[in-house]
């Protein structure tokens, strides 16, 4: 009895239920075609953009790295700072390159004075020369008219020749002083440039990034990381990629006979934070790398922006945005499009009716699908609602307001 009595509920249920259907639908018969704003279709010049991720690097980044080995005794400049070129950075332990110059300076000394005994020994021996030469050429004619023997003459000539000889060698050590005095200012300076080198120093203007050694730290020349890197950012560089094909396409449609008028004239492109804001100011692509990466089947460009206000640092991410211009181009609301089965749809309004019409959409940009083919210039199109009609459904079309329609497609996050 209880499963007759359920069974009597559910068919009085689906009694009701029917009727409930026909009478709506009675109903909207009753009411006539809904109401559906309908736009013209227009021509407009429609700017896109095509977005590539790019990372920031500042026009120069010098690695800061200790010229001699030495612990770091002062620190002179805090992450973020912006240096001078030449500016300190960094002191090192000095006091074994201190000696060092002294030891080296006292050399220089020394030799100094070996010179200038030697250029006194010199002196004296071209003075005995001299005598030797005189006394020589006093005792020819003495013995040419037979005063005195000629053993006399031959002394005075053994006697020169030897003042020669002792000549010649204190000639020799002067040049040896002398070269001594080369040597060690030599040294001298090789130390004195040790001692200038304890001090680091910033190798052009920019910004001190990460330093990674602080007070106390041994640090040298053959590191594999440097103390620092000093970047110069009042103008930075940002790279992205496209694949060969996006490339090919890009370059293919841009204007000029050479790959240099190409890029000369490819409009500005903008940059995008990784905050969503657009920075400022616009860049200009300045070079494209002359080959295809093996690896990753992309080539590389690199854009330059101005940054007197220093918003950007180095390593900064976001993307570039390269702009793409359409003119005379078919466009539609967003709003009045819809897929199925992989097509894009609109529908045209024809007898007061909606006819579902399949489109070909070049690109999508701020609420407007800009068009190849499937829609003429003027043709009436259903600018809303598109959800709830179906092809050929019966509508009352109402005149509305292109641009208003496109405004008031907001996009939700």
């Amino acid at each position: 009895m209880k499963n007759v009595n359920v069974m009597m509920v559910g068919a009085l249920a689906i009694a009701l239920s029917s009727c409930g259907k026909k009478d709506d639908a009675a109903a909207q018969q009753a009411q006539g075609p809904a109401p559906y704003p309908v736009v013209d279709v227009p021509t407009k010049v429609v700017t896109s953009y095509d977005e590539y991720p790019t990372n920031i690097q500042g026009i120069v980044n010098n690695d800061v790295r200790a010229k001699i080995q030495g612990y770091i005794t002062e620190v002179y400049v805090d992450e973020g700072q912006y240096v001078k070129a030449g500016q300190p950075l960094f002191k090192l332990e000095t006091n074994v390159l201190t000696q060092n110059a002294d030891a080296s300076k006292s050399a220089v000394g020394a030799a100094q004075a070996s010179v200038q005994a030697a250029q006194a020994n010199v002196s004296a021996a071209k003075a005995a020369v001299n005598a030797a030469q005189v006394e020589v050429n006093k005792l020819i004619p003495l013995v040419q008219k037979n005063i005195i023997s000629n053993i006399q003459l031959e002394t005075a000539k053994a006697n020169l020749a030897k003042a020669e000889a002792s000549y010649n060698q204190t000639v020799a050590a002067l040049a040896q002083a002398k070269a001594g005095v080369t040597q060690a200012n030599a040294t001298y300076k090789g130390s004195q440039a040790n001692v200038d080198y304890s001090v680091v120093r910033a190798p052009v203007s920019g910004v001190v990034g990460a330093i990674t050694s602080r007070q106390g730290s041994l640090v040298g020349p053959t590191d594999q990381s440097p103390i620092t890197v000093v970047s110069n950012t009042s103008k930075v560089y940002a790279y992205f990629s496209m694949n060969e094909r996006d490339y090919l396409n890009f370059i293919s449609k841009s204007e000029g006979a050479t790959l240099k008028d190409k890029l000369n004239k490819i409009p500005a492109v903008e940059l995008v934070l990784a905050n969503g804001e657009i920075y400022p100011e616009k860049g200009k692509i300045q070079t494209v790398t002359g080959q295809i990466n093996p690896v990753t089947g992309t080539i590389d460009f690199r854009v330059t922006f101005n940054n007197e206000a220093k918003l950007l640092a180095n390593g900064n991410s976001g993307r570039i945005r390269v702009p793409k211009t359409y003119v005379d181009a078919l466009v539609v609301p967003s709003a009045a499009t819809f897929e199925q089965q992989g097509l894009t749809y609109v529908y045209k309004v024809r007898n007061d009716s909606a006819i579902a019409t399949s489109i070909n959409v070049l690109d999508k940009t701020n609420n407007l699908v800009v068009i190849k083919d499937g829609v003429k210039k003027g043709e009436k199109v259903v600018a809303q609602g598109v959800g709830k009609l179906r092809d050929k459904t019966p509508i009352k079309p109402t005149p509305a307001n292109f641009d208003q329609i496109v405004e008031s497609t907001k996009t939700i996050f």
